[in-house]
This record gives C-alpha cells, sequence and structure tokens, in this order.
C-alpha cells in the first residue's frame, strides 16, 4: 500500500452572516459545491446533481435480460477508455463534473447506468455484484473495447473489484472510491447522516424522472438492499488476487465506509495507493470536484 492523504483543516463556523456568505463564495469558487447557510461543513452537504455535457446522445445495449444504457465522449481519442460506474441508486450523472475533464485531458469516456439504475431496466434475476460486472463486459463486448480504466464510486467500485478479480484482461488500473469488500466494512447510521439521508431520499425521485419503469421503486428498492444485506463478501485472499494498478479512494468523513476498512483493502491489494481526500465524504464528486477530479486524473497518470 502507498498512502497518500492530503492535509486536512477542520471545519469553522462562521462568525457572522457576512462571513457566511463569503464562506459560501469561496467554495463555489473552489469548486467545493453547495455548503449550508450557517457554515455547516462541505461535507454534511449534497450539492446538486449535475448534468451531462451538452449534446450527450444515450444508447442502449440488451445485455442479460436488461437494456443498459450508456453513453460515450471523446470517442477519437486513441487512449485506453475510462468506463465511469456510479453508485448504488445512482445514475451517471453524478460523473457530470467529471466527464468533461476527462475529455479536455484527451480521454474517451463511457459511462453506464447499471441494470435497474437510472435510465437501464432489469430482469427478474437477483441484484449481484458478479451480475453487473458481466453486465460491464457484455457493453465492452458489444463496444470492442478490449480493455478500460475504471473509476467505480461506491458499488461502482464494488463492480470494479469483482471484474479486477474475474476479468483482469478487461482492465488497465481501477479507482475506487466508497467501496467495501464485505460488509463489515460498513459504518452503522449512515441513513440518518444529513448527506446520505437526502441522497436516499433525492435518489427515488431521481428514479421517478429517469426510469424506464417509474413505478418500480419500490421493487428496485427492495432489490438492492437485499443485495446490500450480503454482499460483497470478497475475502482477504481474493483482494490479494488482484494484479490490476488499483487506488483505493475515500472521503475523511465518508458516512458508510469505514476508513480502517479502506486500509484494510488497500493494505490486500499488492501495490495498491491509498488515497483519502480531506473534507468531503461519500459524494466526494458533488462536495469537491475540483479535488476529485484531480486525484482520478493523478490515477490515470500512474502517479
Amino acid at each position: 500500500m502507498t498512502p497518500e492523504q492530503p492535509a486536512s483543516r477542520p471545519a469553522r463556523r462562521p462568525a457572522s452572516r457576512l462571513a457566511s456568505r463569503l464562506t459560501l463564495s469561496l467554495a463555489l469558487a473552489l469548486g467545493f459545491g453547495a455548503i449550508a447557510a450557517y457554515g455547516a461543513p462541505v461535507w454534511q452537504t449534497l450539492p446538486p446533481l449535475p448534468a451531462l455535457p451538452a449534446g450527450t446522445v444515450g444508447r442502449h445495449a440488451d445485455i442479460q435480460g436488461a437494456r443498459i444504457w450508456y453513453a460515450e465522449w471523446g470517442r477519437k481519442s486513441a487512449r485506453s477508455p475510462v468506463l465511469l460506474l456510479h453508485g448504488g441508486f445512482g445514475n451517471s450523472n453524478y460523473f457530470g463534473h467529471l466527464i468533461p475533464v476527462l475529455v479536455e485531458h484527451g480521454y474517451r469516456v463511457i459511462a453506464m447506468d447499471s441494470r435497474g439504475h437510472g435510465r437501464s431496466t432489469r430482469s427478474a434475476a437477483p441484484l449481484t455484484y458478479r451480475l453487473m460486472a458481466q453486465d460491464v463486459v457484455g457493453l465492452l463486448d458489444r463496444l470492442k473495447v478490449a480493455r478500460v480504466y475504471l473509476v467505480g464510486w461506491s458499488d461502482g467500485g464494488i463492480i470494479g473489484l469483482d471484474l479486477a478479480m474475474n476479468h483482469p484482461d478487461r482492465l488497465a488500473g481501477l479507482f475506487a472510491f466508497g467501496a467495501n469488500a464485505d460488509v463489515s466494512g460498513l459504518k452503522d447510521g449512515a441513513d440518518k447522516t444529513p448527506a446520505f439521508g437526502a441522497y436516499l431520499q433525492r435518489t427515488a425521485q431521481e428514479y421517478r424522472a429517469l426510469s424506464p419503469t417509474p413505478d418500480q421503486w419500490d421493487a428496485f428498492s427492495a432489490a438492492v438492499n437485499k443485495m446490500w444485506d450480503t454482499l460483497p463478501a470478497y475475502s482477504r485472499a481474493q483482494l490479494a488476487s488482484i494484479t490490476v494498478p488499483t487506488t483505493i479512494a475515500d472521503g475523511e468523513y465518508d458516512e458508510a465506509i469505514k476508513q480502517s476498512h479502506d486500509r484494510y483493502m488497500a493494505d490486500s491489494i499488492p501495490g495498491a495507493h491509498l488515497v483519502i481526500l480531506p473534507n468531503v465524504s461519500h459524494f466526494a464528486m458533488l462536495q469537491n470536484p475540483r479535488e476529485f477530479n484531480a486525484a482520478v486524473l493523478r490515477f490515470l497518470r500512474g502517479e
């Protein structure tokens, strides 16, 4: 493991409304996203869902009984593509701040909504990370893409771990942010925290706005929660088998993942880097997109 943890500074409560407004302006200027009017730390906020880049053309691929939504940007790039996988209940819009930055740096980018999520449908099969990893392989085959750099957030990072174990030839590298290898890595009460609680409420609305089956939220939510009860369940030996260059990343204040579990995963995966982003939580890509994007770019450069 190669630890990499930028220095963090304690959040301070503004002494006045003027100070609060100045703090807000500074946070927005730095790309920190929304911050509560009276000085709530940015890691306790859930900034708005970004839009996908203008001109995005979404398509569907029929894979294993589901219609998987995906989109591509920067297709003329000769580099290995970057595949973005979102978290549970989310959708590809959560990478709306990252996609244009990757394209500007010359990368071809592919994003897909995992089965049942966002604009994708699902089959009657129980949701598992292995099934969603097979969806990724199916999409890459459809696009005739041999290997990708995979940037996965939360469940997307877990899917990345599954691919690294079972299909290492399809990955040039793995950046797993806010992921866990087994359920012991989860904190209790994440759903009661401000940002995570807001996320769970918001994703229900996003599902109904984006999904081809907007009336199936309750069944979909039950399927995800059933998966989360027991999965993932990767052993230390399975993590030790990973040969793909891997970065285990997380936010300093992740509401759901124990930082000790981040260290355990990075210790278990040979040569893995550990990156802890300061003053952000499970939603770093929204709370401080500049820092999150920079971490992804460092990973892609092999730093």
